[in-house]
């Protein structure tokens, strides 16, 4: 898995707001890049609704947010229409992306991972935890 300290891995993919996302785009931002399960399931759900009701308070430190699961297009635009998520979620349906930050489950799923990254692309801190709200209050921090 990636740890604090390295470069993060560079990535692209279709998102839910119908536009294809390259993590160096975001370069210059601190960015909450959170890995998620399955798409609209309790778990999922309630650390999504967490970024999504933080987002303001996020976003007035500059930090992006975007959420990767092994989803999906359609499966993602559905959760994030339903629950009206600002933010990007990356569709990784080939689990490429999970791959390549260490973080996908032998059964194809990623696990609930979430990596804070600053602004010159490097990870500062990762949240490894089944607990959907220790990502968000992570997140949340002004630690990092």
């Amino acid at each position: 898995m990636i740890a604090a300290g390295d470069l993060a891995p560079e990535f692209e993919g279709e998102t839910s707001q119908g536009t294809r996302l390259r993590l160096s785009e975001l370069r210059g931002h601190p960015v909450v890049l959170y890995f998620y399960p399955k798409a609209d399931t309790p778990g999922c759900t309630t650390e999504s609704k967490g970024f999504r009701d933080h987002f303001d308070e996020l976003g007035s430190r500059d930090v992006r947010i975007v959420g990767v699961s092994v989803d999906s297009v359609s499966d993602e635009v559905a959760f994030a229409q339903k629950y009206g998520f600002q933010f990007p979620l990356v569709a990784d349906p080939t689990g490429t992306i999970s791959e390549a930050y260490g973080v996908r489950r032998p059964g194809g799923a990623a696990r609930r991972v979430t990596f804070l990254i600053g602004p010159d692309g490097r990870v500062v801190k990762v949240i490894d935890s089944s607990a959907a709200g220790t990502h968000v209050g992570a997140a949340c921090a002004k630690d990092w």
